[in-house]
């Protein structure tokens, strides 16, 4: 657990909304990463619940709540879609391909900033789309990294393998060909949060006719390079506030 402010049952509150960063979890996986007595986990949870700051899914796991997402909201902007805007356009510039940023939301993952390609053959995927966590090299980057249980279940019925998702781990970015929908390729890569968590995926995708059989040979440097520094933004825009 990250350094405390003083006042216990907030800083354990804190921690318990951090561990909900990267989606559905369970009690014991809360307490896990917390390292929090799971007696106190539970019992600040449910708080958390009671004021729509945190909520539950269909099986039962704890995730961030609505009331959250309408706090935002009256804040007036959310971070990572303003820092993103920038970079997926340079990124679509240097390369001439439609950029993107899913973030994954319960079973899915969804785009939530793009920089279409201008013209010609393009992938298009509009701002709040939602997409399979089974396909793509987004869904692998936004799997790859999480605890084995979460792993297990979101490999069922996957297009990708443990393989593959290792390999990923091992890169640090992922590819794909036709995953998704017939005829597209994708690269992504991982954006990183304050406690350094994935929070999101940065893709680069179009045709295969044009990415060719192996894109990550092609863009992997650059896709990596623009995650990295969003990820950075993320980190010194967190330092100032």
């Amino acid at each position: 657990m990250t350094t405390g402010s003083g006042v216990g049952v907030l800083d354990k509150a804190a921690a318990i909304l951090n561990a909900l960063e990267n989606g559905p979890t369970s009690l014991s996986q809360l307490v896990e990463l917390t390292e929090i007595s799971r007696p106190t986990v539970h019992r600040i949870a449910q708080s958390l619940v009671h004021h729509g700051l945190v909520g539950r899914d269909m099986h039962g796991r704890f995730e961030l709540g609505n009331r959250l997402v309408e706090l935002a909201s009256a804040a007036g902007e959310d971070r990572l879609v303003s820092a993103a805007g920038p970079v997926l356009i340079k990124l679509r510039d240097l390369t001439g391909e439609s950029t993107q940023i899913f973030r994954k939301q319960g079973d899915f993952r969804v785009c939530i900033a793009s920089a279409e390609r201008p013209i010609g053959l393009r992938d298009t995927i509009p701002v709040g789309t939602q997409l399979s966590m089974k396909a793509g090299s987004a869904a692998q980057i936004l799997l790859a990294w999480e605890d084995n249980e979460r792993m297990v279940e979101g490999l069922h019925h996957a297009r990708f393998t443990p393989t593959i998702l290792a390999g990923v781990r091992r890169r640090g970015w992922a590819q794909s060909l036709g995953e998704r929908e017939p005829g597209v390729a994708s690269v992504s890569a991982p954006v990183r949060g304050q406690s350094g968590r994935v929070i999101a995926a940065l893709s680069l995708s179009g045709p295969i006719e044009r990415l060719t059989r192996q894109p990550g040979k092609i863009h992997h440097e650059a896709v990596t390079s623009a995650a990295h520094e969003l990820s950075e933004l993320l980190r010194v825009q967190n330092d100032r506030a």
